[in-house]
């Protein structure tokens, strides 16, 4: 990774736009009410765990969030959670990152722009855990599909909505990595590569953009959170003793607001000792 991408400075915390915060910052982020007022966000992986909660409180900071996802039933809930809560109209994109070609993701940036005219953040929260077993033994074909949910599908809707975010006063993509990506680990196979994968996209669009857009890509390491991906990887595990989406949040809002437009190429641990 690049210098900067590995930055993990010691400044002070501060909210003003025109200080880098570091990650400690990040992590214990205050979110005024209204900081992602006026902003669309897109939202993948919006059905359930980390990427429902993020949706929820994007919308109740302000934010128009677009719940993407493959199962409407799931999103259809989310949808209606914000509704109830009185955020602003969310919208619902069906979309199967396993098989949707890059035209269909074409056709997503074409009715955002329509509906929505502008948008100003990604989070990419989808992805599939694959097997825990040794490489030697993985079955290609899961490694193949955690490969292309993880990464490949995360790149090809990156690049198909670009043009949106360039247009933005702030555009903003944040990536999911996790601990296993940042530092590979034996048996994780696919989705530690796939992990690895999306750090090095995030600091690559960041070399090719940041000197001639306003662009900013990061990562988040959520860390171990209770969800059932993290039961799945864990299943011995008591789930009481980690924490919830709900209380990772203001990392997730801090990368989305603008008081975080100088942050870039990042990998933010919210749970750095997980």
């Amino acid at each position: 990774m690049s210098d900067h991408a590995k930055q993990d400075s010691n400044q002070p915390v501060s909210s003003a736009p025109s200080q880098a915060l570091n990650h400690e910052a990040i992590r214990h982020y205050a979110p005024s009410e209204d900081c992602l007022a006026g902003k669309t966000i897109l939202v993948t992986g919006a059905g359930a765990g980390i990427g429902r909660i993020a949706a929820l409180t994007y919308a109740r900071y302000g934010a128009t969030v677009l719940l993407l996802g493959r199962t409407s039933s799931k999103l259809e809930q989310v949808y209606d959670e914000i509704e109830r809560a009185g955020g602003p109209q969310p919208a619902i994109l069906p979309m199967d990152l396993e098989h949707a070609p890059y035209d269909e993701m074409q056709q997503l940036h074409n009715l955002i722009y329509k509906e929505f005219g502008h948008l100003d953040g990604i989070l990419h929260n989808a992805g599939i855990l694959g097997d825990l077993t040794p490489l030697e033994m993985y079955d290609v074909t899961t490694f193949t599909k955690v490969m292309h949910v993880n990464a490949t599908a995360t790149f090809m809707l990156t690049q198909a909505l670009l043009p949106l975010l360039k247009a933005a006063d702030h555009g903003s993509i944040v990536f999911t990595s996790s601990s296993v990506g940042t530092h590979p680990r034996a048996f994780w196979g696919a989705y530690a590569l796939s992990k690895q994968a999306v750090e090095g996209m995030s600091d690559i669009f960041t070399q090719e953009t940041q000197n001639t857009t306003s662009l900013r890509f990061n990562c988040i390491n959520p860390g171990g959170t209770r969800t059932n991906m993290r039961a799945h990887a864990f299943p011995g595990e008591d789930p009481m003793s980690l924490k919830t989406p709900e209380d990772i949040m203001s990392g997730y809002v801090c990368l989305m607001s603008d008081d975080s437009i100088n942050v870039r190429g990042q990998v933010v641990a919210l749970q750095p000792k997980d």
